[in-house]
């Protein structure tokens, strides 16, 4: 076999470096799922490690809907303002905390529910617990139909009790429906 001449060497070493570096992903350890979005204030996309996306919805927490359709974006109803602007404020502040978070999240799987949905509790990286910090923020209520399903339950509804004692968020708005009123009146 022929030496290898010095140029010829340099680009060998660091195309095999830079072919190693961009899949050493699956060689790191890597702490969580990667988030492929946040669908809204209580739900996110995540890709596991088969590369599979799986739709995750936040187990303990309601939190306000979101206009999905061109209708709902176009309501003038004082009802669908209200919900969707807070709506949009916790998708924002769940898409912070996941880029704070390094786009990264870990579960804890409680359940399934009838779309297909993974149910969890959903932390960051650095232990942040993202249901906790909406409630404590006034994004999102204890949904108490599945609290006993809910592993951080006594958390949650601490966080939620401080909210409403500070009059934070949704708190604040006398005029707030409950996520699941506004969906058994209005989402049919």
């Amino acid at each position: 076999m022929e030496k290898l001449t010095k140029p010829v060497r340099f680009w060998l070493c660091a195309t095999i470096i830079i072919l190693g570096l961009l899949g050493c992903d699956r060689f790191v350890s890597t702490s969580g799922d990667a988030v492929e979005r946040v669908s809204d204030g209580d739900t996110l996309v995540v890709k596991d490690t088969n590369g599979k996306n799986i739709t995750v919805r936040f187990a303990c927490v309601d939190a306000p809907e979101i206009a999905h359709t061109n209708k709902e974006k176009q309501s003038k109803r004082i009802s669908d303002r209200n919900q969707f602007t807070w709506g949009v404020k916790a998708r924002e502040r769940v898409q912070e905390l996941v880029q704070q978070g390094g786009d990264r999240v870990t579960l804890n799987i409680t359940d399934s529910d009838r779309y297909g949905r993974q149910i969890a509790e959903v932390r960051l990286k650095n232990g942040t617990f993202v249901q906790q910090v909406l409630l404590q923020e006034g994004l999102a209520k204890v949904y108490r139909p599945y609290l006993n399903k809910c592993p951080s339950k006594n958390l949650v509804q601490q966080a939620e009790a401080e909210a409403k004692k500070q009059r934070l968020g949704i708190w604040s708005d006398a005029k707030f429906i409950n996520p699941w009123e506004y969906r058994s009146l209005y989402k049919k």
